[in-house]
C-alpha cells in the first residue's frame, strides 16, 4: 500500500512517499508555484498523484498550540476538499504541528546552509507527517480531530 502525504504551504507543497510494504516514508518532491496561485498547486498534485498512483493520501493539517484551527489548517482542508472533487483515493488530515521545526533543526544539525535548506525543508516536513502517520497506524494509535 503507495501512501502520499503533502505538507501544503503558501508557495511550496512537500510530497513524501511510502515505499510499498507502506513502513517507511522517503522525501519524493517538493511542488513550487506562485504565492496563492492554488489552482495550479492543485493541478501539479494531481499530477504527482496520477504519476504515484497512491492508495491513500495524507495531508499535513496544522494546529495551532491551543488545538484551533487558523488559516493554514484551513488552507489544508481546503486542499483536502479539492482533491476529493478530483480522486477517488482516501484522504487524511494528520496533524502536523512541529514537523517544519524538526526538519529545520535537522538540517541546522547537519550544518546544512540557509539556502539549501529552503528548497528541501518541505519535502523532508512532509517525510516527517508520513513516518508519523506510518507509525501511529501500525501501532494502532489514531489522532482525534484528524481527517
Amino acid at each position: 500500500m503507495v501512501i502520499i502525504a503533502l505538507d501544503i504551504g503558501e508557495v511550496r507543497c512537500g510530497v513524501a512517499k511510502s515505499d510499498a510494504t507502506g513502513l517507511i516514508a522517503s522525501t519524493y518532491t517538493t511542488l513550487k508555484y506562485d504565492h496563492e496561485d492554488y489552482e495550479t498547486a492543485l493541478d501539479l498534485m494531481l499530477d504527482v498523484i496520477e504519476e504515484i498512483k497512491p492508495d491513500r493520501i495524507v495531508i499535513g493539517f496544522p494546529k495551532k498550540l491551543d488545538n484551533t484551527i487558523g488559516a493554514k489548517g484551513e488552507l489544508s482542508i481546503a486542499f483536502k476538499e479539492a482533491l476529493e472533487n478530483e480522486v477517488d483515493i482516501p484522504i487524511e488530515l494528520w496533524d502536523e504541528r512541529f514537523t517544519t521545526v524538526m526538519s529545520n533543526r535537522m538540517l541546522i544539525d547537519a550544518n546544512v546552509s540557509r539556502k539549501k535548506r529552503k528548497q528541501v525543508v518541505d519535502k523532508i516536513a512532509a517525510t516527517f507527517i508520513l513516518q508519523g502517520y506510518l507509525d501511529a497506524k501500525r501501532n494502532g494509535i489514531t489522532m482525534e480531530g484528524n481527517g
